[in-house]
């Protein structure tokens, strides 16, 4: 057999290769209504069904003609906003399929310190006195550490 004929034999594989994972990366994304977690609307949140508790109970909680789920969960501007949102949904897609989550599910400390972050952009001229310092440090005062229910009303 010719080298030629190899190199195409070769070529054609990985196009059939690249059509597959292109065709099955579409079908996914449409599936998993993709493009529906660019947007600010907290019923995305309940796609996946994991998710119903936090969304009920933001609904019924002091946040709810505030705040998105985003306003808490995500920086708030450009491309930081999309950045977070691409890795959580990188790690919930994959913990959901692979049955690799914990239940509740449960914020990471990445997460969590955009979640401060974000309480303090809100209403950090209220607390400015009581968060003096760090908001970093393993001992620093978390909004969560008292206002756990706030977000989302009371959890189970």
């Amino acid at each position: 057999m010719s080298l030629s004929r190899k190199l195409s034999k070769r070529w054609f594989a990985l196009a059939i290769l690249i059509g597959i994972l292109t065709g099955v990366s579409g079908f996914t994304f449409r599936y998993a209504e993709g493009f529906s977690y660019l947007s600010n609307d907290p019923k995305v949140c309940v796609n996946c069904h994991i998710m119903n508790d936090e969304y009920d109970s933001w609904r019924k909680g002091p946040h709810h003609s505030f705040a998105t789920c985003n306003d808490c969960h995500v920086p708030p501007g450009f491309p930081g906003k999309y950045i977070a949102k691409a890795s959580n949904g990188y790690h919930h897609s994959k913990g959901f399929t692979f049955q690799d989550f914990h239940e509740p599910i449960l914020i990471k400390e990445k997460n969590s310190q955009l979640l401060q972050d974000n309480c303090l952009r809100c209403h950090g001229d209220f607390v400015h006195e009581i968060v003096r310092g760090s908001t970093w440090d393993d001992n620093a005062i978390r909004c969560v550490h008292c206002h756990r229910g706030v977000g989302h009303g009371a959890m189970k």
